[in-house]
């Protein structure tokens, strides 16, 4: 190994412990619990509380609200009932 390519690995190795013991974790570590998310901003916390309180990202709670928002569409779109159609004026007409 060359001394950049050395360089680089101990750089890349310095960075992980750093990482690892600082406490930063993996965006892969695990899936956001959308429905703790939510009970917490229905219950009047800001997007940047539940962020802090479930260690999430500000990001992950918005794409929460979004979900929950079409879920919410979604079921609305189907309890409504089909229009009925409007006869037309030459039926009216006797």
């Amino acid at each position: 190994m060359n001394r950049v390519g050395l360089k680089i690995a101990a750089a890349a190795l310095f960075a992980l412990a750093v990482g690892y013991v600082s406490g930063i974790s993996p965006a892969y570590a695990g899936k956001v619990d959308c429905d703790a998310v939510m009970q917490e901003l229905n219950g009047g916390k800001k997007v940047k509380e539940v962020a802090l309180d479930q260690k999430i990202s500000r990001t992950s709670v918005y794409k929460c609200r979004q979900k929950a928002k079409a879920a919410a569409t979604a079921s609305n779109a189907g309890n409504e009932v089909a229009a009925k159609p409007a006869a037309s004026p030459a039926a009216a007409k006797p």
